[in-house]
Order: structure tokens, then sequence, then C-alpha cells
């Protein structure tokens, strides 16, 4: 069976279960909170809460989202984009490959006879919003700013 990746956070899913409880509740339907969260489990293509519990983990939540708007540094130089695509990458998603379109080009090379503009970027960033691959000198190649 196929699971939806990302899922939302454990404290949103809780939060779907308490919400599924009172509208029950309010239908005249009481059920307990554990059967809620069992509800909630199934309705994420999981057989029981613990299994997603454990999927979904304790991971912080990326504030990122497609349409969105981000800032940053790329090869050194600062920028503001709109996210075009994010999609994450094996089971446990650890890695996002996001696509970027730049407000303004940024200029890729770093020698004064030469220029190459850059619209838009893609790579594979953590969830510190940073790429795995770097630059000569260590630095990321994409650094997001991300709210903490």
């Amino acid at each position: 069976m196929t699971h939806p990746v990302p899922l939302p956070s454990l404290a949103e899913l809780k939060s779907s279960a308490r919400r599924l409880r009172a509208a029950l509740a309010d239908e005249g339907d009481f059920i307990q909170h554990s059967e809620a969260l069992e509800l909630i489990a199934r309705q994420h293509g999981y057989r029981d809460w613990n299994t997603l519990r454990a999927a979904a983990g304790n991971r912080p939540t990326l504030p990122l989202a497609v349409g969105g708007t981000v800032r940053g540094r790329y090869l050194g130089q600062t920028f503001s984009a709109r996210i075009v695509s994010l999609s994450p990458l094996g089971a446990d998603a650890k890695f996002l490959r996001i696509s970027l379109e730049l407000d303004a080009p940024v200029d890729v090379v770093k020698f004064d006879s030469f220029s190459a503009y850059r619209r838009r970027v893609q790579a594979t960033i953590r969830s510190d919003g940073r790429t795995v691959a770097c630059t000569s000198d260590g630095e990321p190649q994409l650094q997001l700013e991300l709210a903490a």
C-alpha cells in the first residue's frame, strides 16, 4: 500500500482527531480520543494510530508550499523566488526536490569577463533548507531562509 508523503505534522494529525471527535459529538456520536486517532490513521491509509505516528515522526514541518515565496542565497547571491514545484524524495521525506522561479535573474558565474544568468533553479534540499551539494568554498549551493 502506498502512503501520501509528506504526511501532516504530528500536531496537525492530533488536531484533526480532536476536530473529528467534536464534529461527531455535535451529531450525537460520542467516541473516545483514541478511537478518533485510529480513524485518522485509517483516513491516511495506515492500519492504526501507532503506525501513522511512526511514519509521521516528530520531524519539524517545513514552511514550504507550491506557489509560496521564499528568500535565500544561491551560489552566494541573495534572491527571492516563487516555489514552482516541491516533491519529497524517499519514504521518510528527509530530502525535498524543489524548483524555484527567481524574481530577478542571478549571475551564476564569478568571472568579470563572463556572465550566465539563471532565472529558474532546481535543487535537492534537506529539512534545514540547505542543499547537500556545496560550492568549492564549502558553502551550500542553495540556502533558504526558513522561519523558525
